[in-house]
């Protein structure tokens, strides 16, 4: 496997990368508000079975982001093929960056391929002197929540209604 800048080219087959998941665990959101305080606390839910999410982007957003010229790479096998791909922008004015995306197809998936895309957005951002990485996810991708917090991410804030199917977004955050 072989992790590079993304070309042109990559993107009608990042675009075919399936992004959906399946999870039995989701983050529940509880909200309480008076007119002294809000609480909101997410709660670890096991389902009653099952459920297979879709990925919350649209696959047109690709382009846009690749065209802004920052971090968008794709992890490629021995034939050259993408296999997975990672999007992220310098949010340079607060030295961050921020990953919009990061999918790996689902024959590749639990092999260290998301943790090699990862260690190389690190380096990106190390290179272009920011100081922390930002990612996102719904509350429904307990497989993402997983991966941020074993990586040493933390939890940083949500975004309620975030996506354009109306999820709820979770921030998880990490020093460089």
């Amino acid at each position: 496997m072989i992790i590079r800048l993304a070309e042109l080219a990559d993107l009608n087959l990042c675009h075919e990368l399936d992004g959906s998941y399946t999870t039995s665990y989701v983050w529940q959101m509880q909200a309480n508000e008076n007119e002294r305080s809000i609480a909101v606390r997410f709660d670890t839910v096991r389902l009653p079975r099952p459920m297979k999410v879709a990925y919350p982007r649209e696959p047109d957003e690709l382009l846009s982001n690749w065209r802004q010229g920052e971090c968008f790479l794709v992890a490629a096998d021995a034939s050259g093929q993408p296999i997975a791909f990672l999007d992220m922008t310098a949010q340079a004015w607060h030295g961050v960056g921020w990953i919009r995306n990061l999918i790996v197809h689902q024959n590749h998936r639990r092999q260290g391929i998301a943790t090699a895309m990862l260690r190389a957005a690190r380096h990106w951002a190390l290179d272009n002197e920011l100081i922390k990485l930002t990612l996102e996810t719904q509350t429904k991708n307990f497989p993402a929540i997983c991966f941020a917090q074993k990586h040493r991410f933390a939890f940083c804030g949500y975004n309620d209604r975030y996506y354009s199917n109306g999820d709820i977004a979770v921030f998880f955050s990490s020093n460089l």
